[in-house]
């Protein structure tokens, strides 16, 4: 006995189409282009969510690095200084104490200075 898969073929197909429905053209009517489209789609989706994590971390870099130059030291100095430290605070949150809470970033920077200075003498 043979498999009738009209059903099925045509529940896959919707899915697809249901799936493009807003793109431009022949993309959301034509279930081969459909389909190569919708791949194509999934694929930067995928992509885009890590570029979006790169992206955020390049910015709360850029926000510590404006912030600790205000007060006389580099990013990657003070970054080290707080390694030092043993201060384990990550860049988001530094970056929001550098954008919104000045004193409570320039403390950070005071504790990078004096394990920096205790290094190099």
């Amino acid at each position: 006995m043979r498999v009738k898969r009209s059903l099925h073929a045509r529940k896959k197909r919707k899915k697809i189409l249901k799936a493009v429905k807003g793109f431009r053209g022949a993309i959301s009517r034509r279930y081969k282009l459909a389909k190569q489209h919708y791949i194509r789609a999934k694929w930067y989706s995928f992509a885009g969510r890590k570029i979006k994590k790169r992206d955020f971390r390049k910015i709360w870099i850029t926000r510590i690095n404006i912030a600790a130059r205000k007060y006389g030291l580099k990013y990657s100095e003070l970054i080290h200084g707080l390694r030092l430290a043993n201060v384990s605070i990550n860049r988001k949150m530094l970056s929001e104490l550098a954008v919104n809470d000045p004193s409570a970033f320039a403390s950070y920077v005071e504790l990078a200075k004096e394990h920096l200075k205790k290094v190099t003498a």
